[in-house]
């Protein structure tokens, strides 16, 4: 059997021990993106480095030699059936374990029966785009463990079936990650130095240079919407152009954004300070449409805008509208709310550059993605560690019976809190009492990081605690008798920020029933479910009835409103702080919150959609 590599031994100490990457980064004195590079196989780690991991392992008495021992006395074949073309290099990973069948898509077509009959005792299925892996296939599939597909998307897969064999799903987020920002780049430099109108005009025999005169990067803002992987490899690509980086992402810690050169600010401070705006987020209830006529208005005369990440981001006619009066001076677009696009009013703009989703299609990054689930697939296989499983870690009936109200009680408690609290996050701590403390709440803080990133790029309920330390965010659990008396079994999250923290706590009512029962220690209780508003006021007559008829006059119907205040202090006459929870139904108009902003002693008024 082969030498076990450094980012495997990585794998093993962390699972052995329970550490997360930016544990084992501090233990190594390294950030915690090397460590995530290292357990993919890329780079190599200095010999100081590889020094530290082997005191480490000394000092946590960690041994590698025993486990190759007895995973080659196992001796146990496995049988990987790739269903799409791959690269060599991709089978080259798997050929290095010398008792692996590995069945090409060539042999697989070859067959009788096709892909159904070489899954009946396959180990593993590594698919593209392509091939549907639904239910029917998957009952062919006795002995399968695990389905890599080679991309992002995997909407080609039925999840939810393969969660209820048992089969993990794993897909390769960030691997075409240079790819989309080295697009992002060249969008730039085409915008800045109008490339597309040079190449056209002397394509057509004209010679236009002095209407050709364009602008440098150096010195420009660039304001980067989402610092996932994609947007910090925009920012470490756009510092080598001398360019002054700022960025929005509630989900990245300041240590990660200073390591790389940015200056954390509002959403507000970054739409009015950008030269040039990327968006790099996921599509979400809070993200679709962020880019319309209001925030367009808050940016500056000459602005340019580019995205690579999701279409329905900017609305669209806003967008046409802003660039024809020449408020926004040019765009660059690569994905579209619909597409193929085929009737556009981008089209026959000159100051508009237009690509047809391309972004992260580069020979490196099919390629990249390739090398990297044939890893995890293997790594899966022979060390039983999970990467990038974008399904639920499978339970027993029973177990699933009793938990999974509460890991959906977690999700929707994490979202709720993530769109209700007004701080980024730091920091995340989980407290869970009663019955949930003596369970796997590996599930229930997953689920509940999962609610609290939900605006992040690619995350779920299996990577969330990973992307979570990827981006430096600090996690704390613990198990607790009780929570104040206010529900045997519950759960509790506080994010943290320098500013201060935000609380939540909520638990399961009638065994289905989602509630949140205190909010920044204030009792409450209310649904997790719908659309919430979260209005914070001074407790004084009155507050509570122009709520109400501001959402009269909005024709927003009240579907429940609950209430909730601070204990006034005895002799004081002071007004305490309250705080309502308003479920309401859709549709909301979008001046709701502006109207609601001029009620008398309203502090803040927030909407929360949970679905």
């Amino acid at each position: 059997m082969p030498e076990l590599t450094f980012g495997e031994k990585l794998i093993l100490a962390r699972k052995q021990l329970g550490l997360y990457q930016y544990q084992m980064a501090e233990q190594l004195g390294v950030h915690p993106n090397s460590i995530w590079k290292y357990e993919r196989g890329e780079g190599r780690p200095q010999p100081s480095v590889v020094r530290l991991f082997e005191l480490f392992c000394e000092q946590n008495q960690i041994r590698f030699d025993a486990y190759r021992a007895t995973e080659t006395a196992k001796g146990i074949p496995m049988k990987i059936v790739l269903a799409e073309k791959v690269s060599p290099a991709t089978l080259a990973v798997l050929a290095e374990e010398p008792d692996w069948q590995i069945l090409t898509h060539e042999q697989v077509a070859a067959l009788d029966g096709g892909l159904p009959a070489a899954l009946a005792d396959a180990d593993a299925l590594v698919v593209r785009s392509a091939v549907q892996v639904d239910d029917a296939l998957l009952a062919h599939a006795p002995r399968l463990r695990v389905i890599g597909r080679a991309g992002v998307g995997v909407d080609n897969i039925d999840t939810e079936a393969a969660t209820r064999r048992g089969i993990v799903v794993m897909n390769t987020p960030g691997a075409n990650a240079v790819a989309v920002a080295e697009l992002t780049l060249g969008m730039m430099i085409a915008l800045a130095r109008k490339l597309a109108v040079a190449n056209a005009s002397m394509h057509a025999g004209k010679w236009e240079k002095k209407s050709l005169q364009g602008l440098e990067l150096r010195g420009k803002t660039l304001a980067i919407l989402g610092l996932g992987r994609i947007g910090l490899e925009v920012a470490r690509r756009a510092r080598a152009f001398g360019m002054e980086l700022i960025g929005h992402d509630p989900f990245v810690s300041p240590a990660v954004a200073r390591e790389t050169g940015i200056r954390l600010v509002t959403v507000e401070e970054l739409f009015q300070a950008a030269d040039y705006l990327t968006l790099h987020v996921g599509l979400t209830p809070q993200t679709e449409g962020i880019l319309n006529a209001r925030s367009l208005a808050t940016m500056k005369k000459g602005v340019r805008i580019l995205n690579c990440a999701r279409g329905e981001l900017i609305e669209e006619a806003a967008l046409a509208a802003a660039l024809a009066s020449g408020h926004v001076a040019g765009a660059a677009l690569d994905v579209f709310a619909s597409e193929p696009l085929k009737d556009s009013a981008f089209f026959g703009m000159p100051n508009v550059l237009l690509t047809p989703h391309i972004a992260g299609s580069t020979n490196e990054a099919q390629e990249a993605v390739g090398i990297q689930i044939a890893r995890q697939v293997r790594e899966y296989l022979r060390l039983g560690v999970v990467q990038n499983a974008v399904n639920v870690t499978s339970l027993t009936h029973e177990e699933y019976v009793q938990l999974a109200p509460f890991i959906e009680l977690a999700d929707r408690l994490g979202r709720f809190l993530s769109q209700a609290a007004t701080r980024s996050i730091e920091g995340i701590e989980l407290s869970y009492s009663g019955l949930l403390a003596e369970g796997k709440t590996e599930l229930l803080r997953n689920a509940a990081i999962a609610g609290l990133l939900v605006g992040s790029e690619n995350v779920n309920r299996i990577n969330a605690a990973a992307i979570a330390a990827e981006r430096g965010i600090r996690l704390h659990e613990e198990q607790l008798a009780s929570t104040r008396g206010l529900a045997a079994d519950a759960l509790r999250i506080t994010i943290r920020d320098s500013q201060g923290c935000s609380t939540a706590v909520g638990t399961v009512l009638h065994g289905e029933q989602a509630r949140l029962i205190e909010l920044d220690g204030l009792d409450i209780e209310s649904p997790l479910e719908g659309t919430l508003l979260v209005c914070r006021n001074r407790d004084v007559p009155g507050v509570i009835g122009n709520i109400g008829t501001v959402l009269g006059q909005q024709g927003v119907n009240i579907a429940n409103f609950a209430l909730g205040r601070e204990v006034r202090q005895s002799g004081s006459a002071a007004p305490v702080k309250a705080l309502s929870v308003v479920q309401i139904d859709e549709p909301v108009a979008p001046t709701l919150l502006e109207e609601l902003g001029k009620v008398a002693n309203l502090l803040e008024a927030r909407l929360v959609r949970l679905g």
